[in-house]
């Protein structure tokens, strides 16, 4: 298993829209976003591709955790998302558990939810682990 590896997010969606890690274990990965107009579709509630790349920063950032990162990338190879109840405004959090890692492959259960602990969205998403190019 590799170290925990630092992420520089400047310049990067997780910047854009003001993601931050706040839990990073082998266990759990946690992050959050806020909700503002920046996230919203034209209706003044969360975008569901919010909540998306929400989940997949969780899953691909937590998969690094397990690969050698000096030899190896984890990048997403599918993503589902089942967008539950809307949001408008305040703070979400995704939570994601592994729940398969393989020597290619890595699964992830992500829940997002908002500030009430209420399920906003719940999404899988699966990491494929390849080869780092030069």
């Amino acid at each position: 298993m590799a170290e925990a590896v630092r992420f520089d997010t400047s310049k990067t969606i997780l910047e854009t829209l003001g993601i931050k890690i706040i839990e990073f274990t082998p266990e759990k990965v946690a992050a959050t976003m806020p909700v503002t107009p920046k996230i919203h579709q034209p209706y003044g509630l969360m975008h569901g591709g919010a909540s998306v790349v929400l989940a997949e920063t969780v899953a691909s950032a937590g998969s690094y955790l397990f690969i050698d990162s000096a030899t190896q990338r984890a990048v997403g190879l599918e993503i589902n998302a089942n967008h539950l109840r809307s949001k408008s405004d305040g703070v979400v959090k995704a939570v994601g558990v592994p729940v398969h890692v393989g020597r290619k492959t890595i699964v992830w259960d992500i829940r997002v939810l908002d500030e009430d602990e209420r399920l906003i969205c719940i999404s899988r998403c699966t990491i494929a682990v390849v080869d780092a190019r030069d």
